[in-house]
């Protein structure tokens, strides 16, 4: 809403606005691009005009969207399905994300699938084989040594140390003798 908003004022006709793309109608100036991009940066967004780091933004945006965002399980090998989304070579797109990043897209995706797992467990609406299930994995056993090599908790340890956060609120502020 906020990109839509600074190119209606500066009178830029969009044809699409989508997470991490936008593409006008016609071509921009230099003093429109750089009033759009200072625009931007006061709302806290980052016009790119680098085609890398376009396409490394791409990236993470499909692997948030697929770990946070989406119910659906993906049936096919990732790697396939951002060749395809992306419509590059796997191995061109993992050795740019590795050169910029600094990391894999496998481990990208591991942290955010850890975060996410963190949040289910914390919600409590699911057991972990069923988080197993949701999140893509084969096994309970797979998951759990995922999430102990990322975090060094177990998931049921860390769901146990969750619990132990909360305190019953007549208990908040009461001295334990």
């Amino acid at each position: 809403m906020a990109v839509k908003e600074e190119l209606r004022k500066l009178g830029l006709h969009f044809i699409v606005v989508d997470l991490g793309e936008v593409e006008v109608m016609v071509n921009i100036s230099m003093t429109q691009r750089q009033e759009l991009k200072a625009n931007l940066l006061l709302s806290g967004l980052e016009l790119m005009d680098d085609k890398k780091s376009m396409l490394i933004e791409k990236i993470k945006n499909i692997i948030i969207e697929m770990v946070h965002h989406s119910e659906e399980i993906i049936k096919v090998n990732f790697s396939d399905y951002l060749s395809e989304k992306m419509n590059h070579d796997y191995t061109y797109l993992s050795n740019l994300f590795s050169e910029v990043q600094g990391t894999t897209i496998e481990q990208f995706i591991i942290s955010h699938k850890t975060e996410r797992i963190k949040e289910l467990i914390i919600y409590g609406e699911h057991n972990i084989t069923e988080i197993a299930w949701k999140m893509g994995y084969s096994s309970v056993a797979h998951l759990s040594s995922q999430f102990k090599k990322v975090t060094g908790l177990s998931p049921s340890h860390f769901k146990q140390l969750k619990d132990k956060r909360r305190c019953p609120l007549e208990e908040v502020g009461n001295v334990k003798a």
